[in-house]
Formats: structure tokens, C-alpha cells, sequence
């Protein structure tokens, strides 16, 4: 049952990091609690706006110090900050950020990070192994490539079954990948939230509509104005490094425990990448699991069950 008390620490921080004002949110239901990041899936996704729903659904605080952290250019955050992402910053950014949390509580933080927050975050704890506890890496982004085109396979094969012909042009409409601009990206997220492959029970509208409403309250009307420019700047600064992302061609070497969770619904997560990345990256303690009537956000759809993971971790 969720602990409806109030917070003993509940309090946002702007942070310089690397030239950028990043803020990060802490809360915690009593002091001294060991300290869990939440590395944010996107790419350009902001996090602050969701504080209210990962403690609705997961309720970490209880456990943990849950440090809620919008990256560079996400959120309320200025245009230059957005011109200035790049794959490498955004790691370089979370090194920063797990030496000032280590700073802040002396202790080694889990990492609870999500989509391509999953993969930055196995690139930047290969570097940073005396500060991180282990990692709880959410449907991250292995291999672009093998991704995109499994994404794109389920499309078609979807457009062949559906009984709507608006349905059945939508998908057929749909540029194959790779994709280097935020309209046919955006696109294709639409088709397949639709199709239950993101968020279960959840259509794009809905997510977009929960979306916008929660950036206004976090954010205000102008900040929730910026965060929606800011995830076009960062989405067009990010995508075409994103199409050759390949975890595989140089895997990182992690030196603490990482376990791995996926969907089954989650179709830009092949079956390949979930066998074989686990293996190709090395660790010291490995676990992996597929959950049932989980897409794309599992810790969404399963909260319990991530949830249980992160406190065994």
C-alpha cells in the first residue's frame, strides 16, 4: 500500500553540469535512505513531470533517496542548452551527476534507467564503478538498427491484419527507418502506442494528453511551452547518432551487477538483443527477465515486479 505521509525530503536542485543548468529533484520518505537515480528513457523526454506517476505506481521513496534528474536540454531548460546534446554529453552529464549524488550522501546509488537512459547510463557506470550499486537497465537501446527494423516488421505485418483501411494506410504511410528527423520518429511512436507496444491500455492521445497536463503542472504554461520545443531541438540533435547506436560493436565493460528487464509486447526490443546483449556485456552479476503484458515502458506496466527488483538489487 502506498505511503500517503508526507516526505521527510522532498526538494528540487539546479545543478551546473558541464556548462548546463540541470535540475534533480530528491525524495525520500525519511533521511538517510540509500540513494536510486532514475536515468530517463526519450530520446528528449523530460522526467520532472513524472515524479507524481513513479511515485503513484512504484513508490521507491519509501526504500530509497529516488533522485529524479532532467537531462540536458530536457524540461524547462533554454534552447542553447538543448543545441548542445550529444550522446557523449548526455554520459559525460550522468558521470557528473552520480559524483555530485556520491558527494551529497556518501553512498553508491542505484541506477534505475530506462530506454536509451538505459544504455547512456551502461556507458557511463563502465566509468564510474565506485560510485554506482548496481543497474536496473529498462528496455535499453542495444542496437538501432536491429531495433528499427523489427519496429518497422510488426507495422506491416499489423497493416495487413487491421480491419480499418485508415488504419491500414497510416501504417503503410510510414517512411521505413532509419529515422534522422523528429516528425516520421514521432510518427511511428503514435502507431505503435496504438498498438499497446509502449504503454499497455495506453493510446498515444492519452499519453500525450497526461503528458501535457502534468509538464503544465510541473512546469507552467511557458516552461511546458519550452519542454515541448526543447524535445524537438534534442530529438533533432540526437536521432542520426541514435540510427548507428550499436552497443554491440563495442560493448561496455560494467563492473557491477546489472539486471536487465523487457516486455514481451515490446517490439523494438527483438528477441535477439534480449538473448545476447546480457552476454555481451560484462558484469559481475547478470539477471535478466521478459515480463508478460509489459511494452516498451515496463516499469509502467509492471511496477510491482520492477519494484521487487530494485529493492533485491
Amino acid at each position: 500500500m502506498k505511503n500517503t505521509a508526507p516526505l521527510a525530503v522532498d526538494k528540487t536542485i539546479t545543478l551546473n553540469i558541464n556548462g548546463s543548468r540541470q535540475r534533480i529533484r530528491l525524495c525520500a520518505a525519511r533521511p538517510g535512505l540509500p540513494p536510486l537515480l532514475v536515468v530517463q528513457a526519450g530520446p528528449a523526454l523530460p522526467l520532472l513531470h513524472e515524479v507524481a506517476k513513479f511515485q503513484r505506481l512504484l513508490d521507491l521513496e519509501n526504500d530509497f533517496l529516488v533522485g529524479y534528474w532532467d537531462q540536458r536540454g530536457c524540461g524547462n531548460a533554454s534552447a542553447h542548452d538543448a543545441r548542445s546534446v550529444s550522446v557523449a554529453q548526455q554520459v559525460d552529464d550522468l558521470r557528473s551527476v552520480l559524483r555530485w549524488l556520491h558527494g551529497e550522501t556518501r553512498q553508491r546509488a542505484l541506477i534505475l534507467g530506462i530506454s536509451i537512459g538505459g544504455t547512456i547510463t551502461l556507458r557511463a557506470v563502465e566509468h564510474e564503478p565506485d560510485r554506482v550499486r548496481a543497474v536496473i537497465a529498462v528496455s535499453p537501446d542495444a542496437q538501432t538498427a536491429a531495433s528499427d527494423a523489427a519496429a518497422h516488421a510488426f507495422l506491416l505485418e499489423q497493416a495487413l491484419r487491421a480491419d480499418s483501411g485508415r488504419v491500414r494506410r497510416s501504417l503503410k504511410a510510414l517512411a521505413p527507418p532509419p529515422y534522422l528527423e523528429p516528425a516520421p520518429f514521432q510518427r511511428r511512436a503514435r502507431l505503435l502506442a496504438d498498438l499497446g507496444t509502449i504503454e499497455r491500455g495506453k493510446t498515444f492521445g492519452g499519453l500525450v494528453r497526461e503528458m501535457l497536463l502534468a509538464m503544465i503542472r510541473t512546469y507552467g504554461a511557458v516552461g511546458g511551452v519550452r519542454a515541448l520545443r526543447n524535445m524537438n531541438i534534442v530529438q533533432r540533435k540526437l536521432l542520426p547518432e541514435i540510427a548507428s547506436l550499436d552497443l554491440f560493436a563495442r560493448p561496455p565493460r560494467v563492473a557491477v551487477p546489472v539486471h536487465y528487464v523487457f516486455g514481451e509486447q515490446d517490439v523494438m526490443t527483438p528477441a535477439s538483443v534480449v538473448r545476447e546483449l546480457p552476454a555481451a556485456i560484462a558484469a559481475p552479476a547478470t539477471t535478466v527477465v521478459r515480463l508478460p503484458d509489459a511494452g516498451h515502458m515496463v516499469h509502467f506496466d509492471q511496477p510491482r515486479i520492477v519494484r521487487s527488483i530494485l529493492e533485491q538489487a
